[in-house]
């Protein structure tokens, strides 16, 4: 027991006050920044710093030696010689059940493994700890009972709240003190309690987790509640402390009084739980999110990964505990199952919202089954895999559930389309978030089966949904499907779609029916649907009808309108106008308005200044300028210049002019010119590039090498490796090899890179990169 003399000056506890008192003023901190840093309360600190006050527990000691940076076994031995209870100073027999607190596992007591990183790998991590309101209460209890008094508390939440593991966290203090714990499981918890409770030892921390298996046990459950309280009761056997939890509608259920005249099944559980419960909350609250965005700052990646899904509503503890259980569902479900999550999977993945209609998910998911998956299955299948996803998880997550999307209360931005699409009808579903982000990542690089766009284009409306999926398809080569999907955001309303759909008209030979859609597009909020009214008057010579859209366009926001207008002053030879519209644009965000000025001043004899506003866009993190000034000095024949700023550019760490000058001397023939060229970008860049080594590979015959270094560096954004490719195969008259090219990047979502204008019709790009027309077959 603690004695009861005042500490001598140089006695253990000064001692350890005076370590406390060094260590906050090296740490420069008051005492309510260290209550707020160790997450103690500001009575628990005051009273660790108190000359005359008791001796702080374990806990305390070891979370402000944490926060002071200051020996944790120095302060608790001497915590412990101040408290004269050594280890092992209340005797224990032998006989009693249980272990040293250090010798268990916490996943073997039931502590959910977090995150991500335990789904993925044999080793089961624990996140950092954050403290929360019931680990006040729990360090008081765990206080009390190294003061000699046995102490029980139940943990009241719902699943996967974090119960467990604050029982966990509150029991380390004492594994400092050479106490056991003890877990009854076997044979089973109910047995194994009863069997074994009149043994326990003092020192030993009784673990009821889940505690409905012990209380709630309809033969035993009141035996074993009378054999708790003897246990909490006799002095002789103490301390001990008892650890549990329960879900609230267990803990309501032995809590009830029952009415007049009928049985009470849980007189003794009520009795024994009444003043011993704490509750813990579903969510964290903004304390709680603060501390673990802190810890998720200094490296915790189980908990930076938890808080990009649950840090808008607070339930990290569930979605740390669920997104293992999540993953086995996915991996070990039945084929079904999986062909379902996988289709949900890619539609939000591919910009499908929230919200998945099922009657599309059904549909969908047949190709994503093998044919003989596809044979076995039943005409229940549907039902009987969503009733599967729709069953809880730890933390009540779904792997797909229901969800009642709430309506839209806002006023539309724009007028309605009269051929806008309704809203879908039947059920819908939602994909837990661990398995989208989980998706993104392991599919990243999958196109979908035709199921899947068949489905989206007959079942999908909203425009959002529509387009997004039309630019996906779009990338992945899928043109035709690229086409409808488009077709249907537009008739939705879409903007964008609008527009895209309007060009597609424009190359037909539609003009009227383009300038209709772009309309449609400025009157749905699109200022470029102004500016490209704008293109019709401008090509026919309309300079005032083009700057009027122009200006619209502009006033709407649209930068790239600003530069229109200054291109029309160019035309009229109003130089100095133009360049302040140019700038104006720049300076609004449009990326190409320096680039156009400085070819401006090039055209116009200002070699001077082109140059200084290619230096100008360098700076501002634009390379592309001194590219193309060095193309347009070696059109005209000046290598020389050419030269001087493409070494120029690759002084300031850009080697693509020198590259492109390779390029070009290479396909003109000039193949000392060329060598020149590359080894100047060799020795800038400190060695072969990667574009070197992809067409040494390609000449030596390993075209798979090739391709497989050209498509790196594509998904690194490095696209001219790409196009050395497939120059070389058009030159090499190499078919074969061409459609294998052209169908590998368009796997990868690389189509667009491409030159080849024959195959990006067929991959449904025309050559200048819009989308080619809908009538050409795949």
């Amino acid at each position: 027991m603690p004695s009861e003399e005042p500490d001598r000056e140089d006695g253990p506890l000064a001692k350890l006050r005076d370590r406390l008192s060094d260590g906050l003023a090296r740490k420069r901190l008051t005492k309510t920044q260290l209550a707020t840093q160790s997450g103690l309360g500001r009575t628990t600190i005051q009273e660790a710093f108190r000359v005359d006050g008791a001796v702080p527990s374990a806990e305390t000691v070891v979370a402000l030696a944490r926060v002071l940076t200051l020996s944790e076994a120095e302060l608790l031995d001497l915590r412990r010689r101040a408290a004269d209870r050594p280890i092992g100073s209340v005797p224990r027999s032998a006989e009693g059940p249980g272990r040293p607190i250090g010798q268990w596992d916490p996943h073997d007591l039931e502590v959910h493994p977090s995150g991500s990183a335990a789904a993925a790998s044999s080793v089961r991590a624990l996140s950092g700890y954050v403290r929360r309101a019931h680990d006040q209460v729990l360090t008081e209890a765990v206080s009390e009972v190294m003061e000699g008094r046995s102490r029980m508390l139940v943990l009241v939440g719902s699943s996967s709240t974090g119960k467990t593991r604050a029982c966990w966290e509150a029991a380390q203090p004492l594994a400092e003190e050479g106490w056991q714990l003890w877990h009854p499981y076997d044979p089973t918890r109910a047995e194994a309690a009863l069997a074994d409770l009149e043994r326990v030892a003092p020192l030993t921390v009784v673990w009821l987790n889940e505690a409905q298996h012990y209380l709630g046990h309809p033969q035993v459950g009141e035996r074993i509640a009378a054999a708790l309280h003897t246990l909490l009761t006799d002095s002789s056997r103490g301390p001990v402390l008892i650890l549990g939890t329960l879900w609230p509608e267990y803990e309501g259920q032995y809590s009830a009084m029952p009415r007049p005249g009928s049985p009470d099944p849980h007189s003794r559980v009520r009795e024994l739980l009444a003043g011993r419960t704490v509750a813990v909350p579903d969510t964290f609250n903004k304390d709680a999110l603060r501390t673990a965005t802190i810890l998720a700052q200094g490296g915790d990646r189980l908990l930076a990964d938890a808080l990009t899904r649950a840090g808008a509503h607070g339930r990290v503890a569930q979605d740390l505990a669920g997104a293992p259980e999540l993953l086995r569902r996915y991996e070990h479900g039945a084929p079904a199952v999986r062909a379902l999550l996988e289709t949900a999977m890619d539609a939000r993945r591919l910009g499908v919202g929230l919200h998945l209609p099922q009657a599309f998910l059904t549909d969908a998911a047949a190709d994503y089954l093998t044919d003989d998956d596809w044979d076995r299955l039943t005409n229940d299948w549907a039902e009987a895999a969503y009733a599967d996803l729709a069953r809880p998880v730890h933390g009540k997550q779904v792997p797909l559930g229901r969800t009642n999307p709430r309506p839209a209360r806002r006023p539309p931005i724009g007028p309605t389309p009269a051929n806008a699409a309704s809203p879908p009808t039947g059920p819908m579903l939602r994909l837990a978030d661990y398995l989208e982000q989980h998706g993104r990542t392991a599919r990243r690089l999958l196109c979908p089966p035709a199921s899947f766009w068949h489905a989206a284009h007959a079942h999908l409306t909203h425009s959002g949904d529509l387009n997004n999926l039309a630019e996906a398809s779009e990338d992945m080569g899928r043109s035709q499907w690229a086409y409808h999907l488009r077709l249907r955001a537009a008739g939705a309303g879409h903007p964008d779609a609008l527009i895209k759909v309007a060009w597609v008209r424009e190359r037909a030979g539609d003009p009227e029916g383009a300038e209709f859609l772009f309309r449609q597009a400025a009157d749905a909020g699109d200022p470029r649907g102004l500016k490209f009214l704008g293109y019709g008057p401008e090509t026919a010579g309309d300079w005032e009808g083009a700057a009027a859209y122009y200006q619209r366009a502009a006033d709407a926001g649209d930068p790239d309108a600003i530069r229109g207008l200054a291109r029309l002053r160019q035309r009229v030879g109003d130089l100095d106008g133009a360049e302040v519209l140019f700038r104006q644009a720049a300076d609004a965000g449009d990326p190409n308005s320096l680039s156009n000025l400085m070819i401006m001043r090039e055209e116009a004899g200002d070699r001077e200044g082109a140059e200084a506003i290619a230096r100008e866009a360098t700076d501002a993190g634009d390379t592309l300028c001194f590219t193309i000034l060095a193309q347009m000095r070696e059109e005209s024949g000046d290598r020389e210049s050419a030269e001087a700023l493409a070494r120029e550019a690759a002084d300031s760490g850009d080697i693509s002019p020198l590259l492109d000058l390779w390029r070009e001397r290479l396909d003109a023939g000039d193949l000392e010119g060329a060598e020149s060229v590359f080894r100047q970008a060799a020795e800038a860049n400190g060695g072969p590039t990667q574009a070197h080594l992809a067409r040494m590979l390609e000449q030596a015959g390993d075209h798979e090498g090739a391709e497989a270094l050209a498509l790196r560096a594509a998904d690194a954004g490095d696209f001219y490796i790409l196009r050395d490719l497939d120059r070389m195969r058009n030159e090499a008259g190499d078919e074969k090899g061409l459609d294998a090219l052209y169908r590998h990047a368009a796997d990868a979502g690389h189509i667009r890179s491409l030159l080849g204008h024959g195959r990006r019709w067929q991959y449904g790009l025309d050559p200048d990169g819009s989308p080619s027309s809908p009538w050409v077959t795949e």
